[in-house]
C-alpha cells in the first residue's frame, strides 16, 4: 500500500497557517449557526417553499462540514477548496445579477464575503498542495 507524505517545506509558515484554518473554522461555525437556523425557517416556510428552504438548510450543513474540513486538514483534501471557491464564486455572481431584491442583496455581501476569505485562507494554507503528492512509499508499517 503507498501512502502520501507532505515533506515540512511544503507546508506555509505556522502563523499563516493558522490564520487559514481559523477562518475556515470561523466560517464552518457561522455556517452551522445558519443550518440551525434554517430549521426554524423550514418550520415558518410555506408548502411551496419547503423543498427550497429544506434543501437550503442542508446545503448550509454540507458547506460547514466542507469548511471544517478544510480547517482541519487543509493539504490532505483536494478538491474540497476548488469546490467550496466556485460554488460561492458563482453564487456571488448570481447575487449580484439579481442585487435589486432582498436575496441578491444579502447574499452579495455572505457570499462575497466567504468565497473571499476562503480565496485568502486557500492561499494562506496553500491548499492547492492538496493535489500534489510529494513521495509515494510503501514501508513495513503500510503493508496489511
Amino acid at each position: 500500500m503507498s501512502t502520501a507524505i507532505i515533506t515540512p517545506h511544503s507546508a506555509p509558515s505556522r502563523p499563516w497557517d493558522l490564520v487559514g484554518r481559523g477562518l475556515m473554522a470561523l466560517n464552518s461555525a457561522v455556517t452551522f449557526a445558519v443550518f440551525i437556523n434554517g430549521f426554524f425557517l423550514m418550520a415558518a416556510a410555506s408548502d411551496d417553499r419547503l423543498m427550497v428552504e429544506g434543501w437550503r438548510t442542508f446545503g448550509y450543513f454540507v458547506f460547514s462540514a466542507m469548511w471544517a474540513m478544510l480547517a482541519y486538514r487543509p493539504r490532505h483534501v483536494p478538491a474540497i477548496w476548488e469546490l467550496v471557491i466556485l460554488h460561492k464564486v458563482a453564487a456571488t455572481v448570481l447575487a449580484f445579477t439579481i442585487l435589486d431584491t432582498t436575496e441578491g442583496a444579502q447574499s452579495s455581501i455572505t457570499d462575497s464575503s466567504v468565497a473571499a476569505l476562503t480565496v485568502f485562507a486557500y492561499i494562506a494554507c496553500r491548499g492547492w498542495q492538496s493535489w500534489r503528492v510529494v513521495q509515494l512509499g510503501d514501508t513495513p508499517a503500510n503493508v496489511s
